[in-house]
């Protein structure tokens, strides 16, 4: 990277970005875990992160908004600490993500794309998590819960808060 560029990120994420895209025999292939690092430090996708990302690169802005768009993990507006994604694909849908989704919505008090106002807990209605096999599924940042009831889900979100509770 040039030295013209200021940084948004930390010293050290800087220094992890100028490493990783020397790691890969296109530049590019650096892209989404940069974006994932991008993301873990700042919070979300926001310009200004993008920007950087796609200068380190030696890509375009829109390439890079071109992969953000494919990725539900990716976000482009501030998510909760904990980013829950309710699997509603046809798999899930059958075993119950549908009501999943629904019980998550009032349990949070927050619809799909939404924030709790305490910006603990962010909700999303996903397409698939690849966990056909353990249906219902749910993506919290990034673990994975699966066989899931209400009374199960209950239990997740709860641990996550009491997480929370101890960190503060």
């Amino acid at each position: 990277m040039s030295t013209e560029i200021k940084t948004i990120f930390s010293p050290a994420l800087a220094a992890r970005f100028d490493r990783m895209v020397t790691l890969y025999p296109l530049r590019r292939s650096a892209l989404i875990p940069m974006l994932l690092y991008a993301q873990d430090e700042v919070g979300y996708l926001s310009d200004p992160v993008i920007s950087e990302v796609a200068a380190r690169i030696g890509i375009t802005e829109l390439d890079v908004r071109n992969v953000l768009s494919y990725y539900s993990l990716l976000h482009t507006k501030p998510a909760g600490k904990y980013h829950v994604q309710v699997c509603t694909n046809i798999s899930c849908m059958l075993r119950g993500g549908n009501e999943l989704l629904a019980h998550c919505k009032k349990k949070l008090s927050i619809g799909n794309k939404e924030v709790t106002p305490d910006k603990l807990f962010s909700l999303e209605e996903v397409e698939c998590i690849g966990a056909c096999s353990w249906a219902p599924a749910v993506q919290v940042n990034y673990d994975f819960h699966e066989n899931l009831t209400p009374d199960a889900m209950d239990k997740v979100l709860a641990d996550y808060r009491s997480r929370s509770e101890l960190s503060i």
